[in-house]
């Protein structure tokens, strides 16, 4: 039987989503403007510092109350583009549903490893589990969402002891957690010449960032979910973390007729075929 020769214009062709949808430069001006609407209209703490970093930076989005249920966003842009400021459209929903988002920042590649991002997100989770009554949060139910890199991130937040990154913090201080269109397996993105020219990743560095290489350090469930429209290699990126993380991943879901963009818009509404899913998983407000 002949052997399949992967080439590098497989690694394009499948992952470099930006080529695949011609839309996309305005796809990224609707986000931002839709977010600069969302950030005048809500009242919120911006730019908040968590840690040294000029890009230690979290938005803030409280719903009214207190104790209210937190659900921490982390962006995509393969680790090396896009901020929190252009997701800031997620909120408003949430937040009238009585759930506080929190959307983080994090160093871009390559002037940050993969590694790096990895442990700012952290330190970023453990500031909001540390501060979450100032904001009228509650920091008993924690909850994290993320696409595509920050699908990856997410994973990896659940993989934390995070005892040692804060003694006083509990081990299961995530409770759930929503990962869409992420990267689970970096092992092929070693190979993609477009984005690895600032990740500087190897095959064997990359599985050690690699969730499905890694072990969940507590029960709390993850949810997945893909486009419908995505390319072959996103799917199995989803299908490969819930085969590997069989005992806390759900079922993945298809967003029926979603490209790798727009599967940001199931998170907007009741409409979104995840929203539904987030209010479940934060256990809305009481």
């Amino acid at each position: 039987m002949r052997s399949t020769i992967v080439t590098a214009d497989f690694y394009e062709r499948e992952y470099n989503a930006r080529a695949r949808i011609p839309e996309h430069a305005q796809i990224f001006a609707d986000w931002a403007d839709r977010s600069a609407r969302a950030r005048a209209a809500l009242a919120g703490s911006l730019d908040v510092s968590y840690g040294p970093v000029q890009a230690h930076k979290l938005d803030i989005f409280p719903a009214q109350g207190t104790k209210r249920p937190i659900l921490i966003f982390i962006h995509g842009g393969w680790w090396r583009s896009l901020d929190k400021n252009d997701f800031s459209f997620i909120a408003p929903p949430l937040v009238g549903e009585g759930v506080t988002v929190v959307s983080v920042n994090y160093t871009l590649a390559p002037y940050a490893g993969i590694t790096e991002i990895v442990d700012e997100v952290r330190r970023a989770c453990a500031w909001v589990w540390q501060h979450a009554p100032e904001f009228g949060g509650n920091r008993e139910q924690i909850h994290l969402a993320g696409h595509s890199a920050g699908g990856h991130l997410t994973a990896m937040m659940l993989t934390t002891d995070w005892q040692t990154v804060d003694r006083g913090m509990p081990r299961d201080a995530i409770k759930s957690a929503i990962a869409v269109s992420g990267l689970y397996d970096l092992a092929p993105v070693s190979h993609a010449d477009f984005v690895n020219v600032d990740l500087k990743l190897t095959e064997q560095s990359a599985k050690r960032i690699s969730p499905i290489y890694l072990r969940p350090a507590s029960p709390a469930p993850l949810h997945l979910a893909a486009g419908e429209l995505e390319s072959n290699e996103f799917r199995r990126q989803t299908d490969l973390i819930a085969t590997a993380w069989c005992d806390v991943c759900t079922a993945p879901l298809s967003l029926r007729g979603r490209h790798h963009l727009a599967a940001m818009e199931d998170f907007v509404g009741p409409d979104g075929a995840l929203f539904p899913r987030l209010i479940e998983m934060t256990g809305r407000a009481t």
